[in-house]
C-alpha cells in the first residue's frame, strides 16, 4: 500500500483520490474549501481543510513522508505553482502536478515537478480522435510525434493474420497487444500467425501521422 496525497479536490482531483482509495491506497485528500472537503471525508483515508501554498501546513500534515504527491488545483494557477514549489522544496518523493496550458507545464517542469499532465487536452484529444474514427476508443499521447492507440478491429480487416496485414511495412506501427475472446483476454506478445477477429482490439504504438492512417481501416 502507498501513500498519496491529493491536493485540490475539485471534479479531477476527487476522481483520482476516491480510485486511489478503492484500489487500496492511502489517500491524504486536502482542499482549503471545508465543503469540498466534506464531500469527499468518507471517501478517502484522510481529507483536511488546508492552504497547500502553507508551508508549516503541510508539514504538520506529515506530506514529506507521502509517497507521491498530487497537484490538482485547477483555477488558481499561483497557488498550484507555489504549492508545487514547495513539496519539491521539503523532500516529496514525487510530485505530479496538473497544468492548464503548455506555458503552464513548462515552469512546473522548471521548478521540479516529475510529472506534468493536462487532463483538459488529453481528454480532448481522446474524443476528437474518437469523433472522427468511431473505432478509435482511446488515444495516449506520450509525445508531441509517438502515441498509442486502442482500435476496435473492423470487418475490413477481420480474419487475417498479423502477418498478412503487415501494418509495420503498411503504416509504420506497432501492434504491441491484443485484446479479445469471450473473456477478452490480452495477448501481450502478439506473433505474426495470430488472427485477428472482428470486435478484437489492437493496441497499437507509433508516430502520430502514421497513426492517423489507421481511421481510414
Amino acid at each position: 500500500m502507498r501513500q498519496f496525497a491529493v491536493i485540490g479536490i475539485g471534479i479531477f482531483g476527487a476522481s483520482i483520490a476516491t480510485t486511489l482509495f478503492e484500489m487500496g491506497h492511502d489517500v491524504l485528500a486536502m482542499d482549503i474549501s471545508e465543503d469540498k472537503v466534506q464531500e469527499i471525508t468518507d471517501k478517502v483515508t484522510h481529507a483536511v481543510q488546508a492552504d497547500s501554498t502553507n508551508e508549516d501546513a503541510l508539514l504538520a500534515l506529515g506530506i514529506k513522508t507521502f509517497d507521491v504527491a498530487i497537484v490538482s488545483i485547477g483555477q488558481d494557477i499561483q497557488a498550484n505553482i507555489l504549492t508545487t514549489l514547495i513539496l519539491k522544496e521539503i523532500g516529496v518523493k514525487q510530485v505530479v502536478a496538473k497544468a492548464r496550458t503548455e506555458l503552464h507545464g513548462k515552469v512546473l517542469y522548471r521548478i521540479g515537478a516529475d510529472r506534468v499532465i493536462f487532463p483538459e487536452r488529453d481528454m480532448g484529444i481522446r474524443v476528437a480522435h474518437n469523433l472522427v474514427a468511431s473505432n478509435i476508443i482511446d488515444y495516449i499521447e506520450l509525445s508531441p510525434d509517438f502515441s498509442i492507440v486502442e482500435i476496435v478491429v473492423p470487418e475490413s480487416i477481420a480474419g487475417k493474420t498479423l502477418a498478412e496485414l503487415d501494418l509495420r511495412v503498411r503504416f509504420g506501427v506497432n501492434v504491441i497487444a491484443i485484446k479479445g475472446g469471450a473473456e477478452g483476454q490480452i495477448n501481450l506478445s502478439p506473433k505474426a500467425e495470430n488472427l485477428i477477429s472482428h470486435g478484437d482490439i489492437m493496441i497499437v504504438a507509433g508516430k502520430n501521422n502514421n497513426l492517423r492512417k489507421l481511421e481510414t481501416l
